[in-house]
């Protein structure tokens, strides 16, 4: 039976992990998502989660450990932030590529420098193309939730790959929400124990991360495309399995008032719940506009994107980091790939925001709305806008 119960968030992501049952975590401490695995540790050892925590000395050695221990036939579990994530970035290619099924959580924090703690997306969207899956959540219910559902879908035979679920650094790990937590039968129900595919074992010895020639590894790439891209419908089912047990449902694309909207802003991640203020505020004054939440962000979701700017004129992207000699954030530039080839597409402006934890009110998105009505008017004289900078 499900319970209500008001936590830090970050602590509900560590009894999701929990319920899961996870048997191996391999974690450094970096701020924002210390007490995520501070809170398993202790799980760990007062004896409330039968699983294995390794002591590591630095980040890259726990995606190192965590692809030992999923190699081994291990249910592993990792989570870091900013600067942890890049260090483990030359090892993230390898367990998406050795078709490992971790699961992460990525509280998303600036990356230096200047140095800052504070929340935005520049951490994850500098490994945007590691070859795991990735979602967003937008607080502390959709944390919890898919941090149990992230294992389902990387385990699943037709997966087998790692997958992050990122949430915003203290603007959402730090806070203290009221959630609904589900019960351990529950879980077990709609996660079983992990049968893993292929895993060392000296009785059955295997070869795994061979030396890819010339000749096959093209291929391979093409193979991890494919597979990464197919895992599209699975991710769907067990969306649609959780919402069937909890009520809970899931898309990849999140509406919020768009019906009849021309104008739509677009956002990742819990500042998305700030915009539905502003769009609240536009709407009952008359303004055709409304809210694009991006919730699937590997695989890309092409067709939903593409159906959910149906009949709009202007999408106004919202980034939370800057491709620095770029053309604007990231987020953008994949919005605008996807909307080419549909003719007649809306037109796509971008705005940067919230970089290193800049405060972003519903009164900022309602002035972003307006001049971007009004950019729209003319040739944009800027490939993308950062808003609320000084000089």
């Amino acid at each position: 039976m499900a319970k209500r119960v008001g936590i830090e968030v970050s602590l509900a992501v560590s009894h999701a992990v929990q319920l899961a049952r996870a048997e191996a975590i391999a974690a450094y401490p970096i701020t924002p998502q210390t007490h995520i695995v501070e809170h398993l540790s202790s799980l760990v050892a007062n004896g409330d989660l039968e699983a294995e925590f390794i002591n590591v000395e630095s980040e890259h050695s726990a995606i190192s450990a965590c692809i030992g221990t999923s190699a081994a036939g291990a249910r592993t579990y990792t989570a870091t932030s900013s600067q942890g994530l890049a260090l483990m970035h030359e090892i993230l290619f390898i367990a998406s590529a050795m078709r490992f099924p971790i699961v992460m959580t990525v509280a998303n924090r600036a990356l230096s420098g200047p140095l800052s703690i504070w929340n935005d997306h520049s951490d994850i969207m500098a490994a945007r193309d590691i070859g795991w899956i990735q979602v967003f959540v937008q607080n502390g219910q959709e944390a919890f939730d898919h941090s149990i559902m992230a294992f389902k879908i990387a385990e699943h035979r037709r997966v087998l790959l790692p997958m992050i679920v990122n949430l915003d650094g203290f603007i959402l790990s730090h806070v203290v929400e009221a959630l609904e937590f589900a019960d351990q039968d529950t879980v077990d129900r709609f996660l079983p124990p992990y049968s893993p595919w292929h895993q060392l074992d000296p009785k059955k010895p295997v070869t795994m991360g061979a030396f890819g020639m010339p000749e096959v590894f093209a291929e391979f790439k093409m193979k991890h495309q494919v597979t990464l891209m197919n895992s599209y419908d699975q991710i769907m089912k067990v969306w649609q399995e959780w919402g069937q047990l909890t009520g809970r449902a899931y898309h990849p694309v999140e509406h919020y008032k768009t019906d009849g909207a021309k104008i739509l802003l677009l956002t990742m991640g819990c500042l998305s719940e700030v915009a539905e203020i502003a769009v609240d505020e536009l709407r009952a004054a008359g303004q055709p506009v409304g809210l694009l939440k991006l919730r699937l962000w590997r695989p890309f979701p092409f067709a939903a994107l593409r159906e959910a700017v149906y009949g709009a004129e202007l999408v106004i992207v919202c980034d939370r980091a800057l491709s620095v000699g770029g053309a604007g954030g990231p987020v953008l530039s994949e919005v605008r790939s996807v909307l080419y080839p549909v003719v007649p597409h809306p037109k796509v402006l971008g705005y940067v925001i919230g970089l290193g934890g800049r405060d972003v009110p519903p009164e900022a998105f309602k002035e972003i709305f307006f001049q971007a009505q009004a950019e729209a008017e003319q040739e944009p004289s800027e490939e993308f806008y950062m808003y609320g900078v000084r000089g």
